[in-house]
């Protein structure tokens, strides 16, 4: 035997949508979107992408430096007179709640309220202007 010899059926793929004898629809069922000619259904996830909300500009990702506020009422409630302030001392008293993933932040003390106490500053904390014109005023200061 060779190989001209060799009987081989080769079946070929069914073509649908050519009319002839497969039905009055060529196999596609009746109407809808898989019916008609060039029909494509898009992806789900490419509907959920869509309605994400598009944050517009260069560079849209906010770079905030790890900045905790606390107000000088605040410190006034948990400290006694001419006590030395320092980070540490302000989370363990509750008054600023950073989680430990946090390795390297800031505090800055803001004017909201009065300071009644002299207290003294660790020069570690940022200080807005009018936070440090009260501190002076009620005799604290800092180091």
């Amino acid at each position: 035997m060779q190989i001209h010899q060799l009987r081989v059926k080769i079946k070929k793929a069914k073509r649908i949508g050519r009319g002839g004898k497969k039905g009055n629809y060529s196999g596609r069922g009746i109407k809808g979107q898989k019916a008609r000619a060039g029909h494509k259904i898009r992806p789900a996830l490419r509907d959920i992408i869509l309605k994400f909300p598009k944050k517009r500009g260069l560079g849209n990702i906010k770079r905030r430096k790890n900045i905790f506020e606390v107000n000088l009422e605040e410190i006034d409630k948990k400290f006694n007179q001419d006590e030395v302030i320092t980070k540490e001392d302000l989370r363990k008293r509750g008054i600023i709640k950073v989680p430990q993933s946090i390795k390297n932040f800031q505090i800055k003390i803001l004017a909201k309220g009065n300071l009644s106490k002299s207290l003294i500053f660790k020069p570690e904390f940022i200080f807005s202007e009018k936070a440090l014109k009260k501190i002076e005023l009620a005799g604290g200061k800092v180091e």
